[in-house]
């Protein structure tokens, strides 16, 4: 395992930017094992970069719990919406070719784009793509990917953005997005005659020398360094399968599989201003595009924390935007089945931190928690025992998250000799953009399943009133979900509407977007 480290006083101060700062390799060791066995992680790396140099690069844990086998800093992970800064520098390279305006219509180069209202349509621009302030509400649409193995294709993505219902008027209000993403991708696609991962293979990975990174599961033809992703909760821990990016679509909003080797050639390309190169004498892209890819486009809250003294929180163009103690910060997380990371940049110090794990939920705040550590030394802020702070959080998660769950499922159990007519609720019923599903029974149980997404499929269990609970064969995120039928007057269901039953369920599970009408 190859480690680059610095063991000199003048690394540390370099690092830290703190006199007799006391942080060490063993300190970090010791932080990372710490955070590992709070947050229940299986495996991990980190790399940090300080006043534009790597100083450290280093895997923590086992990419599998069945292999055993050690994560090192060539161990794939897959980086998910840290992808989307990818995207947006691949706009940026035709920008600087003059392909490609930022303020040019999306209708231009895809004429079938098509929002949830002509003037939204007709003045949605590039930039509107990258900075999640379309109007629509947070993960809108997102089941066309999640789980993995629909059948929906790019033609869907473009279709379907129509039905969607705003949430608050255009360009006002910042609600995270992955499909506008996907757009992107098409848009790359048709301007520069290749598909988004060939652009971002060829465009980027090659020149930054990022000889082990793929764009989709697809361009990996060994998986022997590549982490598998973990679930973990109370109960249990155990192994999932990479989630597959559907190549119908594209993998713009979040297919990437890198390393941290590989990612801080990326994170130096970008503190130094779309210069690489062992002389930075190369150009990726210009200042000009990063300043606009790091020009705040949405606002949002500011957290006016004491400590970092923070005022101002925005989405630039596939980057999170803020101040920390008279500091400019960069950053972006990534989430996935099983899959986390976190890259943050303080371009003012030349600092970067990037962790990457494989273990769902506890990976984030592991994320975080070692992310904040070394940021505020940097900063040289009072310091915060960020693991302890970030365990409390994850464990009262869990424990809210369980609570609820377990009240639903219980009352479930004591509902099930409650006389159901089955027969009132079977039948098809389609939404305008995720399209068919139908209730049936399956050997003496009442069964839901999605013709389009197929791992969407589990069993009806009566609930409340006329809702029931569904709980799916799918089990890679906690995902289940309740179906609350309307009812006719001879009391026979015409409408279904779902939404999820844990609170922590992730939001790009977006059952609440559903209209189900009866059909058959």
């Amino acid at each position: 395992m190859k480690i680059k480290l610095l063991f000199t006083i003048a690394f540390i101060i370099a690092l830290l930017n703190v006199s007799n700062a006391q942080i060490t390799t063993q300190k970090i060791d010791s932080l990372m094992n710490k955070a590992m066995t709070e947050f229940n992680v299986v495996g991990a790396s980190v790399a940090v970069i300080a006043d534009g140099k790597i100083v450290l690069e280093k895997g923590y844990g086992v990419k599998s719990l069945t292999t055993k086998e050690p994560v090192n800093e060539y161990t794939n992970f897959q980086i998910a919406s840290n992808s989307k800064a990818f995207t947006a520098t691949a706009l940026s390279i035709l920008v600087d070719e003059g392909k490609i305006k930022w303020d040019d219509k999306v209708i231009t180069y895809i004429p079938e784009f098509k929002m949830y209202n002509d003037y939204v349509t007709q003045n949605f621009i590039i930039e509107d793509l990258l900075c999640h302030r379309s109007g629509l509400g947070l993960g809108a649409g997102d089941l066309m990917e999640f789980p993995a193995g629909g059948d929906f294709g790019i033609e869907d993505v473009l279709k379907n953005l129509q039905y969607f219902k705003p949430v608050s008027p255009f360009r006002t209000k910042w609600d995270y997005d992955n499909q506008l993403y996907l757009v992107a991708g098409e848009l790359i696609k048709r301007v520069s005659g290749m598909s988004w991962e060939e652009f971002i293979q060829t465009r980027i990975f090659k020149p930054l020398q990022m000889k082990n990174s793929y764009p989709a599961n697809s361009y990996i033809k060994d998986f022997s360094n590549v982490a598998t992703p973990h679930i973990v909760n109370q109960k249990e821990k155990k192994t999932i399968s990479l989630y597959n990016f559907n190549n119908k679509i594209n993998g713009a909003a979040g297919s990437i599989f890198s390393n941290v080797d590989d990612m801080t050639k990326w994170v130096q390309l970008q503190l130094n201003g779309g210069k690489y190169g062992e002389k930075s004498d190369k150009i990726l892209f210009s200042k000009e595009r990063q300043d606009k890819m790091w020009k705040i486009h949405t606002v949002m809250d500011a957290d006016f924390d004491e400590r970092y003294k923070s005022h101002f929180s925005g989405y630039g163009l596939g980057w999170f935007l803020n101040d920390q103690n008279g500091n400019f910060v960069v950053e972006h997380t990534g989430g996935l089945d099983g899959m986390l990371s976190i890259v943050r940049m303080i371009p003012d110090k030349k600092f970067g931190i990037i962790v990457l794990t494989n273990t769902q939920d506890g990976g984030i705040y592991l994320d975080y928690a070692m992310a904040n550590i070394l940021t505020d030394y940097i900063l040289n802020v009072p310091k915060e025992d960020w693991i302890s702070k970030y365990s409390s959080r994850f464990k009262n998660r869990l424990k809210e998250g369980d609570s609820i769950t377990e009240k639903v499922w219980k009352t479930v159990a004591d509902n099930k000799n409650v006389k159901i007519k089955n027969e009132d609720y079977i039948g098809i019923y389609e939404d305008n953009w995720f399209g068919k599903c139908e209730i049936f029974m399956k050997g003496n149980k009442l069964w839901f399943k999605s013709y389009r997404s197929p791992q969407l499929n589990g069993e009806l269990q009566y609930y409340n009133a006329n809702t029931f609970a569904i709980s799916w064969e799918y089990q890679g995120f906690d995902a289940d979900a309740f179906a609350m039928f309307t009812l006719d007057e001879n009391g026979k269901a015409q409408s279904i509407k779902m939404k999820g039953i844990s609170p922590n369920i992730d939001f790009s599970f977006d059952f609440q977007d559903l209209d189900l009408k009866r059909i058959k």
